[in-house]
């Protein structure tokens, strides 16, 4: 069994304790990682904050640092795959496409200005707002996509002038700590601490007193449970949290053109994406057409290991949400629920279960109204329009949403009206680096991507010079 290191102060430190990491596709334990103790947290939280009064000094060093981390993570995004595979599942492609996608946003963030905002000058004054970094950024991540969700915290937290401590979670933890001893090797020790650990190692890191940010990415209800534990010391948040994403379709589409696009907007990941498809609402007239072409892709996709090159959907990554999609499945069929594809978990070891998409289900049941984040979609069919963007909004939920139809302007009308940080027209899931990325209502605080989520990472400074 492999056992990973932790990154304090630039080197490798083994815990006293470990925690067994589970492959999902076998449902056993393959590897462990240091289960971080509260002196070892300290002594991360003590060496970025020394670091941080060098590191805040050299802006073009740090860019050139960011490439520099790119130029690692590529250099190593093979075997970074397989380990990522392992621990999370998703195929060994898509593993490996992550770490790339890792490595384009460090080196997209290295272009982004960090600028100088004159607001005055005369002969009188001159009147500067500059953007100044925090000190010690905690940034505690997800299992779904561990390395790419990573680097979008690193990266503008560190182009910034920040120092970060990393806590990815104790179901993925092998990626970031093998990223965090690849990046050692090109960063300044202290500036990046990675550590592992369950979730009492989370609750330290947003109670420590050194981080004065912490980014975190998961579920509403830890979120909540952060912001609590921030509000005593007035620490800045930034909370991507969970989604219910909504897609209307409407009778204008042509479903055999669009059904495979639609399924991957929700099962990508197997349905283990924060702005899935978990809810779809169908207009009446072309409701059962594209049902069964829904379910004609559905059947056709392979479902196993991810280091099997013919597989397309992965295991779901945790036992604790495998449990959660068939405890979800059983109650959409006790409130009436049609099993069109799946609804059953796959035979044999591992968190396998197969695509499935529901009919026949009120807006009360919780497949509906909850999110699900796993491979079972409810397919709802919808009368009038106006219907459809009033169950669409019914939620607690605002992350994103999306309108399928072939008039763009009508499209682009509709999803104005979604309650959403992000709207699409003809597409899901495609979150770009060149705009925010948030949710509206309980989906999140602040933001993350392109100059938005580099300021997340700022606090205003003032600079006001009296020149007569």
């Amino acid at each position: 069994m492999t056992t990973f290191t932790m990154t304090i102060d630039g080197r490798p430190v083994a815990g006293e304790r470990t925690l067994g990491v589970i492959n999902p596709a076998t449902g056993a334990v393959f590897a462990s990682c240091p289960d971080c103790t509260p002196a070892q947290l300290d002594a991360a939280m003590d060496s970025a904050a020394r670091a941080f009064a060098t590191w805040r000094l050299d802006e073009n060093k740090r860019r050139q640092a960011l490439i520099d981390c790119a130029n690692a993570l590529k250099a190593q995004a093979q075997e970074l795959g397989q380990v990522l595979t392992q621990e999370q599942g998703k195929p060994l492609k898509n593993a490996i496409a992550e770490i790339k996608n890792a490595a384009f946003h460090f080196e997209h963030t290295a272009t982004l200005p960090i600028p100088v905002d004159v607001v005055q000058e005369d002969e009188h004054s001159r009147m500067e707002v500059h953007y100044k970094p925090f000190g010690v950024v905690g940034a505690i991540t997800p299992w779904n996509f561990p390395v790419v969700l990573a680097v979008w915290k690193l990266a503008p937290a560190l182009l910034a002038g920040n120092t970060v401590v990393l806590k990815p979670s104790p179901f993925t933890p092998l990626s970031s700590l093998m990223m965090g001893q690849l990046l050692a090797a090109v960063l300044p020790p202290g500036v990046l601490n990675v550590v592992s650990g369950g979730d009492a190692l989370g609750a330290r890191i947003t109670a420590h007193p050194v981080p004065r940010k912490i980014s975190f990415t998961g579920s509403v209800a830890t979120g909540k449970k952060i912001a609590a534990a921030a509000a005593p010391d007035l620490k800045r948040l930034t909370l991507e949290l969970g989604g219910n994403d909504p897609a209307i379709v409407l009778k204008d589409i042509d479903p055999k053109k669009l059904a495979k696009t639609l399924f991957w907007g929700a099962f990508s990941n197997s349905g283990q994406v924060c702005t899935a498809i978990k809810r779809l609402y169908v207009e009446e007239e072309i409701y059962q057409p594209l049902l069964d072409e829904l379910a004609a892709v559905a059947q056709s996709v392979k479902v196993g290991d991810g280091m099997d090159p013919a597989t397309r959907l992965g295991p779901i990554n945790t036992r604790p949400q495998f449990e959660r999609v068939i405890e979800l499945v059983e109650d959409a069929k006790a409130a009436g629920g049609r099993m069109v594809t799946g609804g059953q978990r796959l035979d044999g070891p591992g968190y396998f279960y197969p695509p499935t998409l529901v009919t026949d289900l009120p807006d009360e049941a919780r497949l509906v109204a909850e999110e699900q984040f796993g491979p079972a979609l409810p397919v709802l069919p919808f009368r009038n329009v106006d219907e459809a963007l009033q169950r669409a909004n019914a939620t607690h939920f605002g992350l994103g949403g999306s309108v399928w139809t072939n008039d763009l302007a009508r499209g682009a009308a509709l999803a104005a009206q979604l309650e959403c940080g992000t709207g699409w027209v003809n597409q899901h899931n495609n979150i770009s680096h060149l705009t925010p990325f948030g949710g509206n209502k309980w989906s999140g605080i602040g933001y993350e991507q392109g100059p938005w989520g580099l300021a997340a990472f700022t606090q205003y400074q003032v600079i006001n010079v009296l020149k007569s």
